[in-house]
């Protein structure tokens, strides 16, 4: 299956579609918020997706300050949780000009609506809608924006397959439109993160859903899970974009900076020239290698007009002269006759052998 976001095809036929996950990296400046689009179009991202919320919409403030502790990622915000929400959110107003910006950069703007206002908001300005992992089991949303009849982006970290299945069969009863993306909802950065993002998982919803495009929502350091869901048959990728990982804020630490972006494209794209055809042929480049590292059938010594050929009177040495007998057929060739005379080393040809 192939679909489309704007202008571009998506399918396991076309090139990688990139999504700079700008998200919170803004840090509350419009301006800051420009010049990340235009970073991350110059290093080679097809989108830049930010994240419509808003801190009562999303977070309850009565529930966190009733937990023990802030945990997993959220343990090193120096914040309250209801803080930083509020802090990274953006006003509905910059959409209009986050999405003019993205045109004048040539890429796509898109962005996760965390409400059902969120939703309908974004509706005129999105070409496809991204669900985050954490409102996988929030049915009621994932139909709201899938009923928009846009490709929807289904990212499914922090959860089981049971959970997938529910989201993906309510999604597709409305929109055929959909990229399946495995993600892994850790955000500390850490290295052990590796051993969790289980890109194998890609190969589970290919046989489950043979029919869909997959992707990636990742938050590991550098690149190699990229390169390693593309192998996989992922064919979209998201990734948080900031221009300094040293800043102060949520997603700035695990983020791909310009320079690193750049080189997670220019990678990716090597990769899928390297994984071309699933045929197996004797590629263009090759054709001078046939002929100089096969070997073929050659006198072994000097043979007479009229001799019977035997084994020890054989020899299997490149190069592979165009004509003549391959190594495979030797056992054909023993017990024939020469019907002229050969030189040690010269190509056996069946023109010159007889019964």
């Amino acid at each position: 299956m192939e679909l489309k976001i704007g202008n571009t095809l998506i399918g396991q036929d076309h090139p990688t579609y990139f999504i700079a996950d700008i998200a919170a990296n803004h840090d509350g400046d419009l301006d800051r918020a420009l010049k990340l689009i235009q970073l991350s179009a110059e290093a080679g991202a097809n989108a830049a997706k930010f994240q419509n919320f808003r801190g009562p919409e999303i977070v309850s403030d009565y529930g966190f300050n009733h937990m023990n502790a802030q945990v997993s990622h959220q343990a090193k915000w120096k914040k309250s949780v209801t803080q930083v929400y509020d802090d990274a959110s953006i006003p509905f107003e910059w959409t209009p000009i986050l999405k003019e910006a993205c045109e004048k950069a040539g890429i796509d703007y898109f962005s996760s609506p965390y409400d059902f206002e969120a939703i309908d908001m974004l509706d005129p300005f999105v070409p496809a809608y991204k669900i985050g992992s954490g409102d996988i089991t929030w049915i009621e949303a994932c139909l709201r924006m899938a009923k928009k009849g846009k490709p929807v982006l289904l990212a499914t970290g922090a959860s089981d397959i049971g959970d997938v299945q529910r989201a993906v069969d309510a999604i597709l009863a409305v929109n055929p439109q959909l990229v399946l993306m495995q993600c892994n909802t850790n955000y500390t950065a850490a290295d052990g993160n590796f051993d969790n993002i289980h890109l194998n998982v890609l190969k589970t919803y290919h046989q489950i859903w043979p029919e869909l495009v997959l992707g990636l929502s990742d938050h590991t350091h550098g690149h190699a899970t990229v390169l390693g869901a593309v192998a996989l048959e992922a064919r979209v990728v998201e990734k948080h974009f900031t221009d300094d990982n040293g800043r102060e804020g949520p997603d700035h630490a695990f983020a791909m900076n310009p320079q690193s972006w750049a080189e997670m494209v220019r990678n990716t794209r090597q990769l899928e020239r390297a994984l071309g055809s699933g045929k197996k042929f004797v590629t263009q480049n090759e054709q001078d290698t046939v002929i100089v590292q096969r070997r073929c059938l050659r006198a072994g010594r000097a043979i007479k007009a009229g001799q019977t050929l035997t084994r020890d009177m054989i020899t299997v040495l490149r190069p592979a002269t165009p004509g003549a007998i391959m190594p495979y057929d030797i056992e054909k060739v023993i017990g024939l006759k020469a019907r002229q005379d050969l030189e040690a080393g010269q190509e056996l040809r069946w023109i010159s052998l007889g019964e």
